[in-house]
């Protein structure tokens, strides 16, 4: 399909034609997918904005500044997949203006699937104002967010997670001892490598095949 053909699908009636025409932006040239994308992040059905919303995640990067305001307003949708879609493209093109506005989402939002978009983002921004947030999602109840917690305070690199982050070596659940081996792998300290060698023993050979990998790289 061509420019024209897209534009004309984008402002169909039928919004089943305007999903297939989102789709059809990845065969465009980026910089005129992008123009082109600003017409279904504010569409009237969910789906569309959803799945522009997504498509931002690598079109922004035509315009990084246009694409921060875009998705600033689409924490702000009345759907919260489509805020969970631009949290998880503010991550993804690492648009640490948007700290505040995430932060501002995650203390409003019930919703724990928006919780965990924020959360992962601020691994990806690499902001160090998300210590605290990181620290409050690492007590939540739900495992999911407490796993996407351990794997953003890895990435996010401060010292002090380290401390945090031992006590859940020992947890039941493996899928998150395993987090915690990668997460603690990104650290040099002596507290963080004991960790892993005694994570090298775990019972679980994806933990402590990782731990083991973490320890050599190191």
């Amino acid at each position: 399909m061509n420019p024209d053909s897209v534009k004309a699908s984008l402002e169909s009636a039928d919004f089943g034609e305007r999903l297939r025409a989102i789709n059809h932006l990845r065969q465009l040239d980026p910089a005129i997918a992008f123009e082109l994308i600003k017409v279904p992040v504010v569409d009237s059905n969910v789906r569309v904005r959803y799945a522009a919303v997504s498509q931002l995640s690598s079109l922004g990067r035509q315009n990084l500044g246009e694409a921060a305001t875009i998705l600033r307003a689409g924490l702000l949708d009345p759907e919260p997949d489509v805020q969970a879609a631009a949290a998880d493209s503010i991550g993804a093109l690492n648009l640490t203006e948007a700290f505040d506005d995430l932060q501002a989402l995650y203390r409003r939002t019930p919703e724990w699937l928006v919780s965990f978009s924020v959360v992962a983002a601020l691994g990806e921004l690499g902001e160090p104002r998300g210590f605290e947030l990181l620290e409050e999602a690492l007590a939540s109840d739900n495992d999911l967010l407490k796993t996407a917690a351990i794997g953003s305070l890895g990435e996010l690199g401060d010292a002090r997670a380290v401390s945090l982050l031992i006590p859940y070596a020992t947890n039941p659940d493996w899928q998150i001892r395993y987090r915690v081996v990668q997460a603690l792998g990104k650290f040099e300290s002596q507290e963080a490598r004991s960790t892993l060698a005694k994570l090298a023993t775990d019972e679980v050979d994806q933990v402590a095949q990782q731990a083991k990998n973490c320890l050599e790289i190191a």
